[in-house]
């Protein structure tokens, strides 16, 4: 931890799932601040392993395998790698560069990602995915279960045939709010980080009304607007709206008008 900087004296929560939030996590401490782990998703295998196992049986069929997450990255290659060697003419994509380097750490690169907003509609826009391109092909698309559907839609309204295998399911947290509220009774919570609507929805099911109040009263940082529209249909309104990926997080924190 750096005493000296630009969050020195922040408490500073972090809401990824668990196997996510270590690096930034690590960028909070090292500006100086104290990261306070907090998850508002649990992150578990899929209850039906067919579908993915089916989906490593034929991948070799696949122009394309989209990984929304790299939750989708760590719940996906263990199977698909176990039953055979990537296909050197299948191209990996995903929404964010965190993701990309997920794969990478498989040794699977050449990765479409897109190279400044990093949600659905920014993959959509790369031309490689134009209608022209993808028509008549085949994609699958690695998640979790629910989620959006933009992507698959859209895809299959450009002429594509889309396969969407869920190989991993999203939870509440299991623990209470009492980390958070006895943070804020202390009077030393000084902001949250969301990056996910759906955790932001928990959050406000796990609070009761102390807390609600809390959480109006404290600056919420958010990577995509679509949390921040979410956030605001949720009665908050102590929003700041960051770039894409813990670097723009980040870059937010920094930038704050912190008060004295």
């Amino acid at each position: 931890m750096n005493p000296s900087g630009p969050l020195a004296g922040r408490t500073i929560v972090v809401t990824r799932p668990a196997a996510q939030a270590g690096p930034l996590a690590e960028a909070i401490a090292a500006a100086g601040g104290t990261p306070l782990l907090f998850p508002l998703l649990d992150i578990a295998p899929a209850t039906d392993s067919q579908p993915l196992v089916a989906a490593a049986e034929r991948l070799t069929t696949y122009s394309w395998a989209v990984f929304v997450s790299p939750n989708a990255v760590d719940h996906a290659l263990p199977t698909l790698l176990a039953h055979a060697p990537w296909p050197s003419d299948l191209r990996p994509a995903t929404v964010g560069p965190g993701t990309a380097r997920a794969l990478a750490e498989h040794g699977i690169r050449d990765c479409l990602v897109p190279s400044e907003r990093f949600d659905s509609e920014s993959l959509l826009a790369l031309p490689e995915l134009a209608a022209e391109r993808v028509a008549g092909q085949r994609v699958a698309i690695f998640r979790g279960d629910g989620g959006r559907e933009l992507l698959a839609d859209t895809l299959r309204a450009r002429g594509a045939t889309v396969d969407c295998i869920a190989c991993y399911r999203r939870s509440p947290p299991a623990g209470g709010s009492q980390p958070l509220l006895a943070v804020w009774r202390a009077g030393r919570l000084d902001a949250l980080t969301v990056s996910s609507s759906e955790g932001l929805r928990y959050l406000l099911d796990l609070l009761d009304d102390e807390g609600r109040q809390w959480l109006r009263a404290t600056p919420l940082f958010v990577p995509h607007a679509r949390i921040a529209e979410a956030a605001r249909q949720l009665g908050l309104d102590k929003i700041i709206l960051s770039g894409g990926a813990d670097s723009g997080i980040m870059a937010a924190l920094v930038a704050y008008n912190w008060p004295a």
